[in-house]
């Protein structure tokens, strides 16, 4: 039943974390814009909407030639900002809508866990790398170049996160079936392989494919530099009986005492009893839980690891 579990709030969980928050608010802004763009034509006979594309969208390597409203030939070409702007821009409201979703629903966890900074990259890397495949490999294909826009290719970097972070949280599909992770994401990756060469088809399967890319190999040199994040924040990091983090922190007080890379920390916090963390309030705890959540827990100082370690001991 774990697997079903949600967090209620507690140790400074947000459902809606800052940088989640602010990527949706600043891609709607921009639809929105694209939106009214589209009504407004300029001297050149192009819309505001289609500068905006000529200018932010990601346009192929060797540019597009294109006629305008008024029959003048123009090109359009690439810039390097480009592999930025265009995870801004989106075609439709149900592009814009799954994505933002999507964004929100796997996203919101894994910036709690990881804190706002590491996702905020994580999630522009994804983004980027997306823009490269999308740059490099269609020409390779014979694929008809275009323009491309949208935030799906860092989407599913973040879907590969959250499929190797929390593989069996169980996913309701359509809001009734319930499919875990690693499986619903999987099948996912999957599909887009199988829509490479789809005649016709609008949406950048490469780019798909390359933010997945990217996502997988981020996870696993991450895991492999941060050993002990893989044990103090697990598949049931929410999960626990006691409904708060807590219950990860008695993952915590398993890891360090099992032999290996940590056992160093293990010593530490058995041995060096200078530091006095017995009368630590709620409050402390409640501080450098909210730490956690903005940061990471890899920022934490040592003295707030032994509270926390000590903390995970008192629950057993």
């Amino acid at each position: 039943m774990s697997d079903y579990y949600r967090p209620s709030g507690f140790g400074g969980f947000s459902y809606f974390p800052p940088v989640i928050k602010n990527l949706i608010i600043i891609n709607v802004i921009v639809f929105f814009i694209q939106m009214l763009g589209q009504q407004i034509t300029t001297g050149t006979g192009l819309t505001i909407a289609d500068i905006l594309t000529k200018y932010f969208a990601l346009i192929p390597f060797g540019g597009l030639v294109l006629s305008n409203g008024v029959g003048e030939v123009i090109k359009w070409s690439f810039y390097p900002w480009q592999l930025i702007t265009y995870q801004f821009m989106h075609g439709g409201i149900m592009h814009i809508a799954m994505n933002m979703f999507a964004l929100w629903m796997f996203g919101m966890e894994i910036e709690n866990l990881w804190g706002s900074k590491k996702f905020l990259t994580f999630y522009l890397m994804c983004g980027v790398v997306a823009g490269i495949f999308q740059l490099i490999l269609p020409p390779l294909l014979n694929e008809q170049l275009a323009p491309t826009i949208g935030a799906s290719g860092a989407i599913f970097g973040v879907l590969i996160a959250f499929g190797m972070l929390f593989p069996d949280r169980y996913i309701f599909l359509w809001f009734l079936i319930p499919i875990k992770a690693k499986y619903l994401i999987a099948f996912f990756v999957i599909i887009e392989f199988f829509s490479i060469d789809s005649p016709g088809s609008d949406v950048a399967h490469l780019a798909h494919l390359g933010g997945a890319l990217a996502g997988f190999i981020y996870i696993l040199i991450d895991r492999r530099s941060n050993p002990s994040m893989s044990g103090v924040f697990g598949r049931r990091q929410y999960g626990s009986k006691s409904g708060n983090l807590f219950g990860s922190f008695k993952n915590a007080a398993n890891v360090f005492k099992k032999k290996g890379g940590n056992v160093e920390d293990a010593r530490f916090y058995e041995i060096n009893n200078q530091d006095d963390v017995s009368d630590v309030t709620q409050e402390e705890i409640d501080k450098i839980l909210d730490k956690i959540s903005h940061s990471g827990y890899q920022n934490l100082t040592e003295r707030e690891k032994k509270i926390l370690f000590e903390a995970s001991k008192k629950m057993k």
